[in-house]
């Protein structure tokens, strides 16, 4: 069933998935670090010739492998001073009209559904406390179909990068 990711089924592992090689993985690796590494350097580092590292690019992101790039972001110095997790019990069945919704927040970072003591998860990033008040008080609450919130402060966060080779 389509759920507004590209066509493809979020539920489960796409039977039309291709598995992925060495070198695929390898590539996966390289631009994740580097998102802006250019053909040439990825064909030399996975040993493949520029061709070759092109076409691979180009079916992992037709895939739906690779979803996109992006830059990393430092939250506090882009002027977003708090962070925070925000837990929703939601009604049910009402997850794809919950998540339309918070898709159109720009302070939400990550949305997912999740099982366990609340149905979803959604990290934030807000100017400081105050507009994170307001963005719990007034946007989220404010949805039909939220039934309660928890918001669960960040005081310090770290992406995670992959391991360098």
């Amino acid at each position: 069933m389509a759920d507004g990711s590209g066509g493809r089924n979020s539920h489960g592992p796409d039977p039309s998935a291709r598995p992925l090689d060495a070198i695929d993985r390898d590539i996966l690796q390289m631009l994740q670090k580097d998102g802006r590494a250019s053909i040439r350097s990825v064909a030399e580092r996975v040993h493949v010739s520029r061709a070759n590292a092109y076409a691979r690019i180009n079916r992992l992101i037709d895939d739906g492998v690779i979803r996109g790039f992006g830059a990393r972001v430092n939250h506090e110095r882009a002027g977003q001073g708090a962070s925070a997790y925000v837990t929703l019990k939601i009604v049910q069945n009402s997850w794809r009209t919950v998540r339309d919704q918070l898709r159109q927040m720009p302070e939400a970072s990550h949305i997912a559904l999740v099982s366990g003591g609340f149905d979803v998860l959604i990290l934030v990033h807000t100017q400081d406390n105050r507009a994170l008040r307001e963005l719990v008080l007034t946007k989220l609450q404010a949805i039909p179909e939220v039934l309660s919130t928890r918001t669960l402060l960040v005081f310090e966060e770290e992406d995670l990068e992959p391991d360098s080779p």
